[in-house]
């Protein structure tokens, strides 16, 4: 979603702003933007486009200075333009960017036309600007002004001030929105992601809700939201978050694609004993509440979402406990029962999802559950922050919006937590856990096998990008796997793709079967595979193009109108991780011969951070 990037130093903080931008632009934006303070003033740039086209524009006209904000902005209130990229001006010397959504722009835009203010923009954002612009005027430090605007605001924000009048002070403010300070010698800076503060610095602080702080070039001062000075714990930077590179690859996705193999490994490093799974990596205090669990609630979005619900099969399956999994801004909105012993998961990559954190703190607010537990890819997240426990995915950073290792490693420390709790509470036999713990050793080698297909996967592409809709088929657990697969596809090359359980074909979804209706089927060697080649047929006696993972001993092979490709054989438990990967290959290149922006779909962002 929306970035945003402020600096104050003794030196020119213009380049420092750009490099910031540009390692932000993974997350999805359709305009970019600054705004400096110098000794002759307030000096803005803004652009519709890429962060190249700021940069551009700076080029023809040079700026200097020593104090700065910079934004990209994902559109929500007003169409992506130039009116309405940030920053925002209040005046001729206040300008702000912002994050998140302003629920009550309306009236505080009434409230500004009362006074003689007419906003020049669609955007919720610059009523905050004017607003703290009137509060300067009544007198207030910059820092206050900020504060109590902040206490007007109903809605989520992030928000990065400067003011010619303060050419000192960077001023920045927090709630539901993430915002991280970075700390130098003689510079300070703020950033939405701390990814675009690792060229400058290790060493940040991450601010709590109702947090305002002022950094200056000699130090900084952290309120809390009732106005009273608060210390924030500084912390360094793992050296795992330092940034990407996309080496020999055409695209991030690419690389990550190829990155499974050892993002699962380190995913399992340390979590695995001979046999076993040990209980600690829930937590150290794990004794305290694991054996008062009595029902699992997943709540995730989207990708994470399809990892909670294949971690459904296995809670129930090989756990012997009730699991729900909902879309988090669904929960966040409804009622549900309070159920006893209730262990809370979330999942999410980057752990500033906005409706997966609402729906956690809506859950204890509630008092839903006996504990939190997130999976989560960045240590330092909110949402690790507020959970009860965490567990950590490591799959280093992930660039491109159409998540692959991320979800792969989801389902990995999914699996592992169904194993903790299966054998913990005495519902999975100790020989069972240690069959599927030497599985999780073969998993990396697995997925190998799986990418060597990404040569016929590429011919299989060429047919498939000239189509408009595609079906994806799976039975039981790979029901999910086939709703990641149809998500993948839709989001990078815009080929319209929905999923169905194989078995509900017959109730609808098979009206639309014919030639020109492509049909991707995963089809693992379990118990359910005879019932599926029964759905496969369905589509064949209708004229329907069949294209069918299957696993090499599943006995499924290539015929009239049916293509398949054999994934080496795969053990059931783990099947699900593994047929993910073709198709991720198969979105892939699609994409790449339809000509999209495989790295940053339109219309998408990496981390949503608004509702």
């Amino acid at each position: 979603m929306c970035g945003i990037v402020g600096a104050i130093a003794e030196r020119n903080v213009v380049p420092l702003l750009l490099e910031g931008l540009r390692r932000l632009e993974y997350r999805g934006y359709d305009s970019a933007g600054l705004a400096v303070v110098d000794g002759t003033g307030l000096h803005r740039v803004r652009t519709v486009g890429k962060v190249a086209e700021l940069e551009r524009a700076l080029n023809h006209h040079p700026l200097t200075a020593r104090l700065g904000i910079a934004h990209t902005r994902w559109a929500t209130h007003g169409r992506p333009s130039e009116r309405n990229a940030h920053p925002h001006l209040g005046g001729d010397t206040i300008a702000v960017v912002h994050n998140g959504i302003i629920e009550n722009h309306e009236a505080l835009r009434e409230g500004l036309r009362a006074a003689g203010v007419e906003c020049t923009s669609d955007t919720d954002s610059e009523v905050v600007a004017h607003w703290i612009a009137m509060e300067r005027q009544r007198g207030r430090s910059l820092a206050e002004a900020v504060r109590r605007v902040a206490e007007r605001i109903e809605g989520t924000y992030a928000l990065g001030v400067v003011d010619a009048g303060c050419p000192s002070q960077l001023v920045g403010a927090r709630r539901g929105s993430p915002l991280v300070v970075g700390l130098g010698i003689g510079e300070h800076f703020l950033a939405s992601d701390i990814h675009a503060l690792l060229p400058v610095t290790q060493r940040v602080l991450y601010l709590e809700d109702g947090d305002v702080v002022q950094l200056e070039t000699t130090g900084f001062t952290v309120w809390d939201m009732e106005g009273r000075p608060v210390q924030r714990d500084v912390r360094e930077v793992s050296p795992g978050l330092q940034a990407a590179e996309r080496g020999p690859f055409r695209h991030f996705m690419a690389k990550e694609i190829f990155e499974q193999p050892n993002a699962v490994a380190e995913t399992l490093e340390g979590r695995l004993t001979a046999s076993a799974v040990p209980p600690e990596i829930l937590g150290p205090d794990v004794d305290q509440w694991i054996d008062s669990v009595r029902t699992v609630q997943i709540v995730a979005c989207g990708t994470s979402y399809h990892a909670g619900l294949v971690a459904k099969y296995w809670m129930e399956g090989l756990a012997g406990l009730p699991c729900h999994v909902e879309v988090a801004s669904e929960y966040r909105y409804r009622r549900q029962p309070l159920l006893p012993g209730n262990l809370l998961i979330t999942v999410s990559q980057s752990g500033e999802t906005a409706d997966t954190l609402a729906a956690l703190r809506k859950a204890r607010n509630d008092g839903a559950f006996l504990r939190s537990l997130c999976v989560c890819n960045v240590p330092e997240s909110s949402l690790v922050r507020e959970s009860d426990s965490a567990l950590m995915t490591h799959a280093g950073p992930e660039i491109g919006v159409a998540s692959t290792k991320a979800f792969t490693t989801q389902l990995v420390a999914l699996l592992l937590v169904v194993l903790v709790l299966g054998r913990r509470l005495g519902r999975l036999d100790p020989g069972l856990e240690a069959e599927v713990v030497a599985r999780l050793r073969h998993l990396p080698a697995r997925i190998e096998a799986a990418l060597a297909l990404d040569g016929p996967i590429m011919r299989w592409a060429q047919e498939l990008a000239t189509r408009e809709h595609a079906l994806f088929l799976g039975r039981g657990v790979h029901y999910p796997v086939a709703m990641e697969g149809a998500l993948k596809l839709k989001e990078i090359s815009y080929i319209h793709a929905e999923a169905y359980a194989a078995g509900e074909l017959k109730h609808g979804p098979l009206a639309l079967v014919d030639a020109e209706m492509p049909v991707i089927a995963v089809a693992p060697n379990d118990e359910l595979l005879k019932k599926l080649e029964s759905n496969l047929q369905e589509v064949r006696s209708r004229g329907g193009a069949l294209y069918v993972f299957a696993d090499e001993n599943s006995g499924i092979r290539s015929e009239a109108g049916v293509q398949v490709l054999n994934v080496a054989p795969t053990e059931e438990v783990i099947a699900p991780v593994v047929f993910t990967v073709p198709l991720q290959l198969l979105a892939y290149h699609t994409a790449v011969l339809k000509g999209t922006d495989v790295d940053q779909p339109r219309n998408l962002a990496k981390s949503v951070t608004v509702e």
